[in-house]
């Protein structure tokens, strides 16, 4: 019994990362695309007035910026910083962690055409949504200059006049789309696809049509579960569709989507502190109440249209649905699958490196020293990583704590060159250390 669950389970894994693997990885080309040609100059000065057409204008940079939510409040502060306005830096923060060019490829692939062209407009919607309250809202200003340097981040975007030649912009575009971006949502899309085919396969067919009939109430389910989660655009489709594949409606899980990367628990404490509560009220509830009025907009889409719902497979079938098309080859996906798999590696080597060098140092650890400094310039949760992670590479280190709000780094190392190396390598991840 446990063998054939075990095989029904692995076959929808693989029916599932299948059908997004060629999407994921064109996506992540568009991505690395866009972090080397898109300037953080060129978007605040499109967004500098306090009006209307500001506001659509950071909604609609926002959409196909590949940001997750972790990322987005830094971006947004450095904006705020570059000077665009209040309105429109809003519109930017709330458009920007719900979709992006690599989660609509992505989207397509695996919800169909339908859900990949409204996802965009409904994002777009929301944005503006935001940004108007924004300008109709209005106060004391609660987040100046000052703020927002402190919060600017050094990866977000590429800033500045220089000139590269093409080979340089192609390693630029290929580091960040196949490593650092990879690596900041490999281990959450991973989870999200094996939870994919856990509901797949533990969730009967008829649970929300049985127990929980009432669309508005599902709807408000999602937004329950999705505020606090800290997931991804692209991370959260394999879980959307597993749940439209259990019978929840197209809006419902739409509210999923849009909720689930827009907020998380930690993004709404940094949006607080440094934007200030009536930024936090407008981001919140503007994304909260704007996801149920396009969900309810795409339940009537698909009614009126007729067209067929998303589905993992048809059990009796073995036919897959939303596949990629034929131009898209299997090469795609084999190119993605050991690109995942590396980030992966790298992600799992990061964090079981300093088990192992504390279990093979065994009677030395006693000797191990403990450094502490502060790193300045990290302020988002991918900084916190590469920060991390730097230090973790060094030799000699057992363990790395970094605190992202304090930006104090502990670290024990056995080696008694640990502090100058430990030094070299945060500078070399692009972060300035001060010793403490």
């Amino acid at each position: 019994m446990a063998v054939h669950y075990l095989t029904d389970y692995f076959k929808e894994l693989h029916t599932v990362f299948m059908d997004m693997a060629p999407y994921f990885f064109f996506g992540l080309t568009v991505a690395g695309i866009l972090h080397v040609f898109m300037k953080k100059e060129f978007i605040a000065r499109h967004l500098q007035k306090d009006n209307f057409i500001s506001v659509i204008k950071g909604a609609l940079f926002g959409v196909p910026m590949p940001l997750c939510s972790c990322g987005v409040v830094p971006a947004t502060l450095s904006l705020r910083k570059s000077g665009a306005s209040e309105g429109a830096s809003v519109a930017f923060l709330i458009s920007t962690p719900q979709t992006g060019l690599d989660s609509i490829i992505a989207t397509y692939g695996l919800l169909g055409i339908v859900f990949a062209a409204f996802t965009p407009f409904a994002t777009l919607f929301t944005g503006i949504a935001g940004g108007l309250l924004t300008l109709i809202w209005r106060g004391k200003q609660q987040q100046g200059s000052a703020s927002a340097g402190a919060h600017e981040c050094n990866i977000c975007f590429i800033s500045g006049p220089h000139r590269h030649s093409l080979a340089e912009k192609t390693v630029r575009m290929a580091k960040y789309a196949y490593h650092e971006f990879l690596d900041d949502i490999s281990v959450r899309l991973a989870i999200g696809i094996a939870l994919s085919a856990v509901i797949a396969l533990a969730v009967p067919d008829d649970f929300f049509s049985k127990y929980l009939r009432n669309d508005f109430l599902s709807m408000l389910l999602m937004i329950a579960v999705g505020i606090p989660l800290y997931v991804c655009a692209t991370a959260s489709l394999p879980i959307a569709l597993a749940l439209i594949d259990k019978g929840i409606s197209p809006g419902a899980a739409l509210v999923f989507l849009t909720v689930g990367p827009a907020t998380n628990a930690a993004t709404i404490m940094l949006i607080g502190s440094t934007m200030g509560k009536r930024v936090v009220t407008i981001y919140v509830s503007s994304v909260a109440v704007m996801a149920v009025i396009n969900g309810y907009i795409l339940n009537a889409i698909f009614k009126v249209t007729g067209a067929p719902l998303p589905v993992i497979r048809d059990l009796h079938s073995g036919h897959v649905h939303a596949s990629p098309p034929a131009l898209l080859p299997t090469l795609f996906a084999v190119m993605f699958a050991i690109i995942f798999a590396a980030s992966l590696f790298r992600q799992a080597k990061d964090r079981l490196m300093p088990l192992v060098a504390r279990f093979s140092t065994g009677a030395a650890t006693s000797e191990a020293s403990e450094y502490s400094f502060g790193v300045s310039g990290m302020t988002c949760a991918r900084c916190q990583g590469r920060v991390t992670n730097a230090l973790r590479a060094v030799p000699g280190v057992e363990s790395v704590s970094v605190d992202l709000k304090s930006g104090a780094a502990k670290v024990r190392s056995a080696n008694a060159n640990s502090l100058a190396e430990l030094i070299k390598a945060v500078e070399s991840a692009g972060y300035e250390v001060a010793k403490k």
